[in-house]
């Protein structure tokens, strides 16, 4: 009971910092100056909460714009017919990568905003710092093929691909590895591939 309880306080803690995401984005399209107190009473909570979840309107606006940059599954796959989970996957991420080269200063200040909140905590348990964008472009992604993996190993390989998509894998390839794009995408092809290969042959052993 206890379990449940905890895991509907997160999900209840993630809705409300997307609420005040979609509040922010509604208002930001007026075109005016937002405040974060008019976030909050868009978003049907107090201005307390707000700043609990969002230090500053600076930091709101910020992701609240990469929210609205970030595609869909609906978006990404809407006119998709393959099955083939590689093929699903590369289009996910090609969706994402591409979403990120568009919006990089935005993505890295967003990513320095949650470097910098990473200690801030509630009194039962840390405040979501982000909100989870690529989980559900990977799973809508693999929906199709799930039967071809074990459950744990769905999850897992889900978890997996989460490592190398997004902006923190597009921060690497770019200041690490120092990768051009046509080097980028061949790269995550390869892992894409190579991960999907484990996670079928992990049902195969069974």
């Amino acid at each position: 009971m206890a379990g449940t309880e905890k895991s509907g306080r997160a999900n209840q803690k993630t809705r409300t910092r997307k609420d005040l995401l979609q509040a922010a984005a509604r208002l930001m399209k007026e075109g005016r100056s937002v405040t974060l107190e008019e976030v909050a009473e868009a978003a049907l909570v107090s201005r307390a909460t707000a700043y609990r979840y969002f230090p500053s309107i600076e930091t709101l606006l910020v992701e609240a714009a990469v929210d609205v940059a970030v595609p869909g599954p609906s978006e990404v796959f809407g006119d998709v017919t393959s099955r083939e989970p590689v093929e699903r996957l590369l289009r996910a991420e090609t969706a994402l990568y591409d979403m990120i080269a568009a919006n990089e200063p935005l993505l890295r200040t967003m990513l320095a905003h949650t470097i910098q909140q990473g200690a801030r905590a509630d009194d039962d348990g840390k405040l979501p710092k982000r909100q989870n964008r690529r989980t559900p472009l990977i799973e809508a992604a693999l929906e199709p093929a799930r039967q071809e993996f074990r459950p744990a190993a769905l999850r897992e390989l889900t978890r997996a691909l989460a490592l190398i998509m997004g902006p923190e894998a597009f921060i690497v390839v770019r200041d690490v590895l120092q990768l051009d794009d046509a080097k980028t995408r061949k790269l995550k092809l390869w892992v894409i591939r190579a991960l999907v290969e484990a996670a079928k042959k992990s049902a195969a052993r069974d």
